[in-house]
């Protein structure tokens, strides 16, 4: 008997109780969305099976090596969190690479106009950033460092709330990469209410001109001006903007197909399994089961919105300036949930005039939200890192 129950207390089941199975029963629901849905597969996938993992009990798949031990008593996820994204914070600025080696800066070249909707829409990161200050307040613990992580959700860019959470607040890290990508997937229910209310059809039903050709060379100088330019302003965003840029001169000088493939490929679909995972592992019983978890929650669904609204209510001011009008669904697309926000800006032109072709154009403050979102998290790194 004395056996039995000591095999028992070796189990994972002798430590399992409710905390545990909610954080599995998550997991669940997120690898359901992944594969029934569809919804951010490459996210939600391998982010649900983290969850699963980190929550089964004694594994020691998450213990971080120290300086006594060294890898004897690491565990898998414990090495990946703390070279991949804690010590040497590698994996995010690599997925940026890949995104840099996907992307098209000729909107954004070819109509200059729709870096400033990118911009405006970064406005929901400082109303998150205060809000998160007056709750520390109140005896919640959001310091600085928890504010500027919590504040950067509302860009919806994933890896680089990773990027900055992981640099000022560790121990926020697995909840606001999750509730980052959770907005990232909900695109097309967050932000169509708020497109319809603060545009009329009128304004939605604008056709933009057809935007001009832009050449070879003005694609190459672009992002490496660009990535002078930002990083000898705001020197830490270096980490993101260069692995960014140096994709995209990869990509639009034709002369490197092979580092341009490996980069949007085999380099990207690595570095996605060990981040989403990694990531996944962090949301253990212990940190959600806290009511700051909710608070987060919130503070990432006002800054998702007011980014949102910010890029709308920015098109609508522009206008008043301009001649040849843009579409103010456009400015939604600011946020930088590439490219989920710029096709939903699209489809709602669709909606409203079929003969109106916002793609292209709403991929410009698309990608210049990629760009703000990342220089903001340097500004935040400089001040409170």
């Amino acid at each position: 008997m004395n056996e039995l129950s000591h095999f028992f207390s070796t189990t994972g089941f002798s430590q399992l109780d409710y905390r545990h199975l909610v954080m599995i029963i998550i997991g669940a629901i997120f690898i359901y969305l992944a594969v029934s849905k569809d919804w951010e597969p490459y996210e939600l996938l391998p982010m649900g099976l983290g969850i699963l993992i980190a929550n089964l009990p004694l594994t020691g798949l998450m213990v971080i090596p120290n300086d006594a031990s060294g890898f004897q008593e690491a565990g898998i996820f414990g090495v990946l969190f703390h070279y991949g994204l804690s010590y040497w914070n590698i994996l995010p600025p690599i997925i940026f690479l890949g995104i840099g080696a996907l992307t098209d800066f000729g909107p954004i070249i070819a109509n200059p106009k729709t870096l400033l909707l990118g911009a405006a829409s970064q406005i929901g990161i400082f109303i998150a950033f205060w809000g998160a200050i007056f709750l520390g307040d109140f005896g919640f613990n959001f310091g600085i460092k928890e504010a500027a992580s919590i504040a950067i959700i509302g860009g919806a860019d994933g890896p680089t709330t990773i990027f900055l959470t992981s640099r000022l607040a560790p121990d926020l890290l697995g909840i606001t990469a999750v509730i980052a990508y959770s907005y990232m997937a909900a695109v097309a229910f967050i932000q169509p209410p708020l497109m319809k209310l603060m545009t009329t059809k009128a304004e939605r039903m604008i056709v933009m001109k057809d935007l001009r050709e832009v050449s070879k060379l003005e694609k190459i100088i672009f992002p490496m001006l660009a990535m002078t330019l930002i990083i000898l302003i705001v020197p830490k965003s270096a980490p993101l903007i260069s692995m960014f840029m140096i994709g995209n001169v990869f990509k639009e000088s034709n002369v490197v197909p092979r580092l341009t493939n490996a980069a949007s490929n085999e380099i990207l679909n690595i570095t996605t399994v060990f981040l989403m995972i990694t990531v996944g592992t962090q949301l253990t019983a212990v940190r959600m089961f806290q009511w700051e978890t909710i608070l987060i929650l919130g503070l990432g669904l006002i800054a998702f919105s007011f980014g949102t609204i910010g890029g709308l209510l920015f098109a609508k001011i522009m206008n008043f300036f301009l001649t040849n009008k843009i579409n103010p669904l456009i400015g939604s697309a600011g946020v930088s949930a590439v490219p989920m926000a710029a096709r939903i800006s699209h489809q709602m032109g669709q909606k409203s005039n079929p003969d109106t072709y916002l793609l292209s154009h709403a991929m410009g403050p698309n990608v210049a939200g990629v760009i703000g979102s990342a220089v903001i998290a340097g500004v935040f790194i400089s001040l409170a890192g």
